[in-house]
């Protein structure tokens, strides 16, 4: 008897929602949005103050030297001899495009214009100094 009521019972194809994929993958997008523009400016630098504007809005080639003289190519710390391959091969098909320097208040003068001049012998046609808008 217990055979036959089973044999009665239909067969249903269980359903699957995409309503909670869907719901966790557009929040992850949100939060990548909202965290990726940070970790652009993850290096902590206190640049010096400035009137003028920079003309790039995008800054896509942005070196970078810490107080503790460490240099960043693009948020990622590079060797000093590491710095030149590296910016060359960003620059491959660009290269009329700018490079940025931003450089801490505290490191030497010289060590930016090494940085600088390294750039220039890499091939980089424009190179510009990154700083703080005054308030």
């Amino acid at each position: 008897m217990r055979l036959r009521r089973m044999r009665k019972k239909e067969f249903r194809m269980p359903e699957i929602t995409l309503t909670p994929l869907i719901d966790t993958a557009l929040t992850l997008l949100v939060i990548f949005m909202v965290t990726a523009p940070m970790v652009q400016n993850g290096i902590k630098l206190d640049l010096p103050h400035g009137k003028s504007k920079e003309t790039g809005a995008v800054q896509e080639l942005v070196v970078s030297v810490s107080k503790d003289g460490a240099v960043y190519f693009n948020s990622y710390q590079v060797k000093p001899q590491e710095l030149v391959s590296s910016v060359q091969q960003a620059l491959q098909g660009k290269e009329d495009d700018p490079v940025f320097v931003r450089g801490d208040k505290a490191v030497e003068y010289g060590k930016i214009m090494e940085v600088v001049d390294e750039l220039k012998q890499a091939g980089v046609k424009y190179v510009a100094m990154s700083m703080q808008p005054t308030k």
